[in-house]
């Protein structure tokens, strides 16, 4: 087995007003950093196109129908001030969640040891009935929905190491007992959420806020208590929730972390899921806007999925 990458054009089709950091060529910086031979033997695929009642997982049907009637015939249009909406928006959202699911069929069937989705719009900031953060539905919390509803795992861990904290799957996973949610995320930041008092209606949701400046000694720090309660927790499958914007080189916050961090919190995340649930991982795109530092990020955190897939 090797490793599933999963994108698709609709992915470009989502447009954000020039200047906007959440822009079409991320997916093209990722393309260009994975063209190379070390990658040749990823298996490609296209995302699928998720049904839009997959939404209703996690999202309520007022959250639906109002992202859904947004959407615009022509141009862009502001769901408020960070997040957009174009013509393609919906299918790009929906071929996100199609593709997160795919993932997770194809993982938990034995077609692929691990898995990398490469879709936008981001999902990690959307909540039960609010788009915000860049995001229109939480594509990683309904992944796990899927896992545990349809694929009837008991135990789904969701993994995210954005710079920014995952307010949206917090909010969707809240008073979920078979999902547990780690996150480290710098803080104060936006969007002002994540504080290691925030536990979950079950105590199943652990935030490890780190500060500005603070770099490879503080996360990895943080990291290996979080992965201890991972552990104990025993999950039957990993989500991860990458975002890149931790690199010391993105301009929307302020971590000093680099590729070998990347690298270093994807192999902890593998060693989890080896000793959990035979390696199982599906890793979804989130954040990352310094377009070279995201390209050479994603090519790390790719390579080390491919390394445990041999």
């Amino acid at each position: 087995m090797s490793t599933l990458y999963l994108s698709h054009p609709a992915g470009r089709a989502h447009l954000t007003p020039t200047g906007h950091p959440e822009q079409v060529a991320r997916l093209a910086a990722i393309e260009t950093a994975l063209a190379g031979p070390d990658f040749s033997t990823l298996i490609r695929a296209e995302a699928p196109l998720a049904d839009a009642g997959e939404v209703l997982r996690c999202h309520t049907p007022q959250h639906l129908e109002a992202v859904r009637r947004a959407l615009p015939e022509t141009g862009k249009v502001a769901l408020d001030a960070d997040t957009f909406m174009s013509p393609g928006s919906w299918e790009a959202a929906l071929r996100a969640i199609g593709g997160a699911e795919a993932a997770v069929d194809a993982v938990l069937g034995g077609q692929a040891a691990n898995a990398f989705l490469a879709m936008r719009p981001p999902g990690h900031h959307a909540e039960r009935d609010r788009a915000m953060g860049f995001c229109l539905f939480g594509t990683v919390s309904i992944a796990a929905k899927y896992a545990l509803d349809h694929h009837g795992l008991s135990r789904v861990a969701v993994v995210d190491f954005d710079v920014h904290h995952g307010n949206g799957t917090q909010d969707l996973l809240w008073n979920e007992p078979r999902a547990m949610f780690v996150s480290s995320h710098q803080m104060p930041l936006y969007p002002g959420t994540g504080r290691a008092g925030e536990v979950g209606a079950h105590g199943q949701i652990v935030n490890l806020p780190l500060v500005a400046g603070s770099g490879s000694a503080e996360m990895r720090a943080a990291w290996q208590g979080g992965l201890s309660r991972l552990r104990d927790f025993a999950p039957e499958l990993v989500l991860v929730s990458a975002g890149f914007d931790a690199h010391r080189a993105d301009p929307l916050a302020g971590l000093d972390w680099d590729e070998a961090d990347f690298v270093w919190i994807t192999r902890a995340i593998c060693d989890l899921a080896d000793e959990c649930c035979a390696g199982r991982v599906v890793s979804c795109l989130e954040g990352g806007y310094d377009l070279d530092a995201l390209g050479r990020s994603v090519a790390a955190h790719i390579a080390v999925l491919m390394e445990r897939a041999r």
